[in-house]
């Protein structure tokens, strides 16, 4: 296994949750990104916050897949349980 693929995957899975938890608290809230994530953290909803900014991950993964790249896709799926296990423990 590729080290550094899978590494590679696990940075787009952190970008794309990143990305996704952006564009929900820009797009529905009326708050700015850092102000809207403080909001939540204190209303408890950090985790469902994580978990829908999770849902590009999903496009980037079938797009790995039908470029045959499933080394990279596995990074995809181990930043998913690293998020899984944040969104667990928060």
């Amino acid at each position: 296994m590729n080290k550094l693929a899978v590494f590679y995957g696990l940075l787009l899975g952190f970008a794309g949750t990143l990305l996704g938890s952006y564009i929900f608290v820009t797009l529905f809230t009326e708050y700015t990104f850092y102000t809207g994530v403080q909001i939540m953290k204190m209303q408890g909803s950090l985790g469902k916050l994580i978990t829908l900014g999770s849902i590009p991950n999903l496009i980037i993964f079938a797009i790995l897949l039908k470029m045959n790249k499933d080394i990279i896709a596995r990074g995809i799926i181990l930043s998913l349980l690293i998020m899984t296990l944040i969104t667990v423990l928060i």
